[in-house]
């Protein structure tokens, strides 16, 4: 999971924000529920019986880890927390004596889970269906280049799984100096550019090969925002081969 990473910059986060790139991810990719499942699949735990503390305390770090990469999120992020905060804070109380038990604090948040899912799946469902004989939704990846793998072996994944994939990367660069993304040799407009053209001339690569030629930390998390802004602008594409969990990145 992200680490708390405060001020990963080494910049005063109130100070020269104007100099700073930011990635707004409000109605682009996924909300809070979404992370609250992620959180919650990856865990393995019973919707039913969510250890709240543990989840709680993730979702918090993922907060802070994209406040400090420069990530903006929807408010909606913050008032999920303020009811993970409080659905924790009333399972720590005490009965009191002659007190009757009260309904499992942790429903709050199973109730709209739950039917956030069936929402969810039904609107996936819709979204695979032809209209008029085409396809009216968004397009699956060419899997052709996935070296024959099934399509069903095949899926697009979110925010917070590539996430997970970037700081499993960013564990193995060595730590150096703190990283000043308003001084960097590259921006994230040039690195945009530069993905394009590379992704233009092999049609996809494989997430870890866009971070193999060995760049810097600064470098590394340039090309981690590049990307979250290609997706969000829709140049890309980024599906995951699920027996081996090599992600790879398709130029649209």
């Amino acid at each position: 999971m992200p680490p708390m990473m405060d001020n990963l910059t080494g910049t005063d986060p109130h100070a020269g924000s104007q100099d700073r790139y930011q990635v707004n991810l409000e109605n682009v990719f996924e909300g809070p529920m979404d992370l609250l499942v992620h959180l919650i699949t990856k865990a393995e735990v019973d919707i039913y019986d969510i250890p709240i503390a543990q989840i709680t305390a993730q979702y918090l770090e993922y907060l802070a880890w994209m406040k400090s990469m420069n990530i903006d999120f929807a408010g909606d992020f913050i008032l999920m927390a303020s009811t993970l905060t409080h659905i924790k804070s009333r399972m720590l109380l005490p009965l009191q004596e002659g007190q009757e038990e009260e309904e499992d604090p942790r429903l709050e948040i199973t109730r709209p889970l739950l039917e956030y899912l069936r929402i969810k799946s039904a609107a996936e469902q819709l979204a695979e269906r032809n209209l008029l004989g085409e396809k009216t939704f968004t397009r699956k990846p060419d899997t052709s280049v996935l070296e024959g793998m099934q399509a069903d072996q095949v899926l697009c994944i979110g925010l917070f799984e590539l996430i997970d994939a970037f700081q499993s990367i960013l564990d193995k660069v060595t730590p150096g100096h703190r990283v000043d993304l308003s001084r960097d040799r590259v921006s994230v407009q040039e690195r945009i550019t530069q993905l394009a053209e590379l992704l233009d001339a092999k049609e996809s690569m494989t997430f870890d090969e866009l971070f193999a030629d060995g760049r810097g930390r600064s470098d590394i998390i340039v090309t981690f925002l590049a990307l979250l802004e290609m997706a969000k602008l829709g140049l890309i594409r980024i599906a995951q081969h699920v027996p081996t969990g090599i992600i790879r990145i398709f130029y649209q």
